[in-house]
Order: C-alpha cells, then structure tokens, then sequence
C-alpha cells in the first residue's frame, strides 16, 4: 500500500509499504478514508525531533472498518470511525482517570502513545491506504454511516479536541475574556471552542492575515498582529486590563518579532519562552493559562543550548507574584471526542471552515513544504488516500 514516509529534514515521499495485519484479538485495520496533517508534524518533517527516516507519518485518522480482531466486541465490518491521536489501553491508572493522553502500557517507559510519532510507540501512521487499531473497543469513536461531515469529524482525531482541552485547562467560563496566542489549526479550534463556551471577549494573536481573517470570521475574536506591534500592550488598548484566562496554541517554536532574520519563519528569531511570558503578561492576576502548545525535553534545533535541553527562560517570579495558575500537557482526547461528534451531529457545531485543502496522498509532499512554509491560504490540509 502507499504511505506517506519521512526521509529526512523537510523531505517527505509517497512510498509503498507493507499492509497492516492484525496482531492482537483486540486489533481492528481500518480502511483510511481521511488522514490530516498536523501542525505537530512539522517538528518531524524539519528535523527537529529524534526521528529516522522510516516513520509512516499521520496521527489524525479516520476511515472504514475492514477487518474485525476476534476480540472485538463493538465494532464490525463497515463502520466509520475516527481514532484519537492518543493509542491508550483503556484499563491503566491513567486511563481509568480519563488521562489517556498518558497511558502507562502502549509505550514502555513513556507515559503515552500515538500513531506515526517518533518516541510514542511503535504504532504505524495513518497517511497510508491502511492502518491497524490496538485496543479498538476502547479507541474507535464509531461515526453515523454515509460521507457527513466528514472533514468535521476528520478534526476530532486530535486538533477539535486539543483547542477544546486548552480552554478546559485554563478553565474557561462562561462571560470570561480569554486570549488565544497562536491562529493556526490549534489555536482557531481553541478560539471556536471558547465561542461555543460563551467566552465574552476573544482575543487572537498570530502574524498571518488569512489565519487572523478565520479567527475573526468564525470565532468572533479580535484579530491581533504581533507583527504590528506588542501583544500584550495591543489588548490591554482594547480590553483596558489583563483578560481573565489564556492559552498557548504555538509552544516551544515561538518567534520574537524584535529578531532580525532572513524570513518570517527563520529559526534565528525564535524565542521558545516568548508566548508563555507574554500569556503571563496578558493574563490578570489569579487568572489561568491553559498550555497545549508543544514544548519537549530536547530540540536539536533550538536557538541556544538552554532550550536545546528543554530548559525556558519563563518569568516565573511575575508568575508568582500575579498568583495565576497554568496547566500544560496534551490532549486526552476521549475526555472530549464524543461529545464534540454529537456537537456536529446536531449541527451546533462545524469546525470543518479551518479546512483549506482536500488532496490526494500523492500530493502530501507538496503540502507538506506549503503548510511549513506558513503559505497564506493553507490553514489545514486534509489527505484521502
């Protein structure tokens, strides 16, 4: 079958590998019917993860189930389903606590496992023909039959979730103003999920105009341009103090835009700790952040030797001083996924306008160095195999 395959640093190719089987009584393999790529991809894709050539890349599936494990007691042949990004066993501690973004079994040594990730397992990606479930009863959302939605229901494998979950983690509520610091796909799901929650005043902070066009279009938020000026200072105009809560859509790839580079999206202007020190500037004393931008223990990439081992300059000392209170980690996105799946079948929600493109797998490297390239107009890139 065809498979999207890591080569190297910004190198991508639409090889053949062998087909899945399955391996354990409680395995499905699903037909893929749309894999996304994601933001979180691109750490692999730029070299700047622990990643070999080899990787079949894809953490955001969906498709029809072709082959039924005998183990399996609520899923068979035909049905449509999405599959969290996470791989959980569904009976550890952590998931018996909901926390299934940290499974303790998938991935020994390592709290957590997904598809196609370097460091989370040994679990093949879904930008294939085909994939293989563990522990399907536990991770397949079942989906209703037919084509709806599907670019909605695509979004539930991880970044509908994953902006939901940043606004839980900063415990939004309702009538509360919140800022989102990053518009890509993380960022306007978080910002849509604080619509929906009835957030009173939404503040989004990125540097590309269609991407600040859709958080103003379809989540009713400010638009701010960090590229015009300080972020901070620029709210604080508008909402005349710090907003009530905040979350960090961007992570550790943060740039600072004081530094002078050859492009927009040059390394040299990072600053991994600028969106953490500008949420707590943001943010009014005892107000919260919620943190579902990706930040790593180790970055062959970072701008200087602190932040190639993880380590932040972050303002800890104004952290304290304003009280606030943060929560970090990624999403469990069964905490959240099938709530959000009736949301669309209802029609009360349809994250699907954040979805720019819909392309064959052959064309994956392509968008692959466009959605790197930050190319205006390309927001999320859905693959069908």
């Amino acid at each position: 079958m065809r498979a999207v395959v890591y080569q190297g640093a910004h190198d991508v190719a639409v090889e053949d590998v062998d087909e899945p089987e399955l391996e354990h009584p409680n395995d499905i393999v699903i037909d893929i019917t749309t894999s996304c790529i994601c933001g979180s991809d691109l750490h692999m894709y730029e070299g700047r993860t622990a990643a070999e050539p080899g990787i079949v890349f894809g953490h955001e599936n969906m498709g029809i189930v072709e082959e039924v494990g005998e183990g399996v007691s609520s899923l068979e042949e035909g049905d449509r389903v999405v599959l969290p990004f996470n791989v959980a066993c569904g009976h550890c501690r952590n998931c018996e606590n909901g926390k299934t973004g940290f499974c303790t079994n998938v991935n020994p040594g390592f709290a957590g496992g997904a598809y196609g990730y370097v460091a989370m397992g040994p679990y093949k990606g879904g930008q294939a023909e085909k994939l293989r479930v563990p522990y399907a009863d536990f991770n397949a959302l079942k989906l209703p039959e037919g084509g709806s939605n599907e670019d909605s229901f695509a979004l539930l494998a991880d970044i509908f979730p994953t902006g939901w979950h940043g606004t839980r983690l900063a415990d939004l509520q309702p009538g509360e103003s919140v800022v989102i610091y990053g518009a890509g796909p993380v960022g306007l799901m978080a910002a849509y999920s604080a619509k929906i929650q009835g957030a009173s005043e939404i503040y989004s902070v990125d540097r590309v105009p269609s991407r600040l066009d859709l958080a103003r279009d379809h989540c009713d938020a400010t638009p701010i341009n960090f590229e015009e000026g300080d972020p901070v200072e620029q709210i604080k105009d508008i909402h005349g103090s710090g907003v009530d809560k905040g979350v960090d859509a961007v992570g550790y790839q943060a740039v600072d835009p004081d530094k002078e580079a050859d492009s927009a999206y040059d390394p040299a202007r990072e600053s991994p700790a600028n969106v953490l020190n500008n949420l707590i500037r943001t943010v009014r004393p005892t107000g919260q952040l919620g943190i579902v931008g990706l930040y790593v223990p180790e970055d062959p990439g970072a701008p200087d030797d602190m932040a190639a081992q993880g380590r932040l300059g972050i303002d800890f000392g104004l952290l304290f001083e304003k009280g606030q209170k943060l929560g970090t980690g990624q999403c469990d996105v069964k905490s959240y996924n099938r709530q959000l799946r009736d949301l669309i079948i209802e029609g009360r929600a349809d994250p699907s306008f954040l979805v720019s493109h819909r392309v064959g797998l052959d064309e994956a490297p392509e968008m692959y160095e466009r959605f790197d390239n930050r190319e205006e107009g390309v927001t999320k890139v859905l693959l069908e195999p």
